[in-house]
């Protein structure tokens, strides 16, 4: 069996040979069960993989290190994703689910490498839902994302994301060939009712 190098859980939905995935990626200080109770409210058919971040800030996991609010340690950055997209296919692999079907659900610092696995690694993910998502790295060749879909919550009154850097984020990935969806709540960082309801109806039109 493949080594699954993250701490994770696993929650297998009613047919998990075909039913999507749902990578579930936490914001910082959270762990493996933060979204998972997100999942069922997003995509009630879909298995749930949620792993949690290697990396410690003043003892918050996160996905990778960061040198400052909002300045991302790049190089650490690229090796956590390709360690993120190996986990998955290992993953795959181990609880029988289609790797083709995973569909990030990222918050923060989850959405922010979940980005970076559209730019980065692209054969990961079917699409991905990113809240409160900023540009995580200006890949050095663009990938070839056509038809894939995303959809980005973001804040309004947000002090973390800046709206210039969020739509940024909608602008590379729109150059890609993605099909993006940008969608504003009226709130600051945090989850509002709104983000689950147009995730969960958006959601419900890719699968």
């Amino acid at each position: 069996m493949p080594d699954l190098d993250f701490i994770h859980r696993f929650v297998p939905g009613p047919e998990a040979a075909t039913a999507p995935t749902l990578l579930l990626l936490h914001g910082t200080g959270g762990d493996e069960n933060d979204l998972l109770p997100l999942g069922p409210r997003l995509l009630p058919q879909a298995n749930r993989l949620s792993p949690r971040g290697k990396v410690l800030e003043n003892g918050m996991p996160r996905f990778f290190r960061r040198l400052a609010e909002g300045v991302f340690d790049e190089a650490d950055l690229k090796r956590r994703t390709e360690e993120l997209a190996g986990f998955v296919a290992a993953a795959a692999q181990t609880y029988g689910f289609d790797p083709a079907r995973v569909i990030a659900v990222g918050f923060s610092n989850g959405a922010n490498i979940a980005a970076s696995l559209l730019l980065l690694s692209p054969p990961t993910l079917a699409g991905a839902v990113l809240f409160r998502a900023m540009v995580p790295l200006e890949p050095e060749r663009a990938p070839d994302l056509t038809g894939r879909r995303v959809l980005l919550c973001e804040g309004r009154q947000d002090p973390i994301v800046p709206r210039d850097n969020a739509e940024r984020l909608a602008a590379l990935l729109r150059q890609t060939g993605a099909v993006v969806t940008l969608a504003w709540q009226d709130g600051g960082h945090s989850l509002v009712q709104e983000d689950v309801r147009v995730a969960s109806e958006w959601l419900a039109g890719v699968v």
